[in-house]
């Protein structure tokens, strides 16, 4: 989309193609358009520049004027500087939601998955519209936190599960949704995370000398005090219980994205786990979880089993296919579809034949959705409240199988416990350090 276009021509220029995804309308009623601050460029503050962070602050300045940017890291700070000159650069996001609140429309959020809620919460009580990478929180009680801020606040909101915005995905979801293929039966998943991308089942690694570009402690923020160890930042969080989501974290909320879209994937029964086991410092080295959903809403029960860490569902699933690093197969009563990566765009009949075809709304791109959303126009389809919420809250359940390996959890969904113990309080709902909070 050209960089000079205002409000008003991208409220109309895409207007017609972004009428509702009827397979991602399940659960709360969808959010309201809202009303625009003023007309002309949105104004946008990023929060975290680097690794991802940069490429969602490019594609934000595709739609808007970036005007704040805030990073606890002094070279992806200045580079975000060198980019922008216009933008008020900030070392602390709550600084700049303090300071800039009044002259920005939104944030983009692409921080370690511990800041993602206290700098959502945050931003959208201040009044912001919020696009937040995924997964959209660290904990389970944080994705629902979010969602009610988001339908209180009114503002628009949207989670960085990128291929919601495929074309491909969205037509297969609705194929299935619809019961073109028969009811699905169950789902399989794997990722090649963690191995070859961050280290997992390892121990907590050595203090070390931190660099003196980076603050730790604002790196910390609301997680507990340590020392500065080699292999925090700026990647190898993810592999750790404090900080991150783990192999299945990271790599779910694309994953389970269109099996999610297509069957409504919220609130299992049960979540039960195989893994390599863990120190309760850092993930395992592998795990297998599954999810039993009972029936909702027209469909049947559905069971779905996760793999990461290497291990794949059993090939006899997929016939004549060579499973990659990450995979998807929906097994339904007229036809099992193999997915072979973790875009969403790619898709398979088992056995041979033809996608039956089927119209749906078509994105104008994903951050486009967000920012239409933000300039007044018609809801993202990955919202907080209505989608991602709701899907971050079952990619994360799967962790508290992953802690309590070889135990059956039962999920009461209504109040965010596991039943008959408090052993997972702490995991569900987490206690915050200093300033923090949501």
């Amino acid at each position: 989309m050209a960089k000079d276009l205002t409000r008003r021509q991208l409220l109309a220029g895409t207007a017609a193609s972004l009428v509702g995804l009827a397979a991602a309308k399940a659960g709360a009623a969808e959010p309201e358009p809202v009303k625009p601050k003023h007309s002309g460029r949105l104004r946008v503050g990023v929060i975290g520049c680097g690794g991802k962070g940069w490429s969602g602050m490019e594609l934000a300045a595709e739609h808007g004027d970036i005007m704040a940017l805030a990073d606890v890291d002094m070279e992806a700070r200045t580079k975000g500087m060198v980019q922008h000159p216009r933008a008020a650069a900030f070392l602390d996001y709550r600084d700049m939601i303090a300071a800039m609140a009044d002259d920005l429309d939104c944030v983009v959020i692409s921080t370690p998955d511990h800041h993602h809620a206290p700098a959502a919460a945050l931003s959208m009580k201040a009044g912001l519209h919020c696009y937040c990478e995924k997964p959209l929180t660290r904990t389970i009680w944080e994705a629902r936190q979010l969602a009610r801020i988001a339908r209180e606040k009114k503002v628009a909101t949207q989670m960085g599960n990128q291929s919601t915005a495929s074309t491909n995905m969205r037509k297969v979801a609705a194929l299935i949704k619809q019961g073109e293929l028969g009811a699905a039966k169950e789902v399989y998943l794997w990722t090649d995370r963690a191995a070859g991308w961050w280290k997992q089942g390892v121990p907590r690694p050595a203090p070390g000398v931190c660099p003196k570009t980076l603050d730790f402690d604002l790196w910390l923020g609301p997680r507990p005090e340590r020392p500065y160890a080699e292999g925090y930042h700026p990647f190898a969080w993810r592999g750790f219980w404090d900080f991150g989501t783990g192999s299945l974290g990271d790599m779910g909320c694309h994953i389970f994205n269109m099996p999610y879209m297509a069957l409504d994937l919220r609130d299992p029964l049960t979540v039960e786990a195989q893994t390599s086991g863990h120190n309760e410092e850092t993930f395992p080295e592998w795990s297998i979880v599954t999810y039993e959903f009972g029936a909702r809403k027209g469909r049947g029960p559905v069971r779905l089993q996760w793999h990461d860490g290497g291990k794949k569902p059993s090939p006899s699933l997929a016939p004549g296919f060579e499973y990659g690093g990450n995979g998807v197969i929906v097994v339904c009563e007229k036809a099992t579809i193999y997915s072979p990566n973790e875009g969403n765009t790619e898709f398979h009949i088992v056995g041979g034949g033809t996608m039956p075809d089927i119209k749906v709304d078509e994105s104008p791109g994903h951050m486009a959705e967000f920012m239409i959303a933000a300039a007044g126009g018609k809801p993202a389809v990955s919202n907080f409240p209505n989608y991602s919420g709701p899907l971050t809250e079952t990619v994360l359940l799967g962790n508290l199988a992953i802690w309590a390996t070889g135990r059956k959890i039962e999920w009461d969904a209504r109040n965010m416990k596991v039943k008959g113990t408090s052993e997972f309080d702490a995991l569900i709902r987490p206690a915050y350090r200093g300033r923090y909070g949501v």
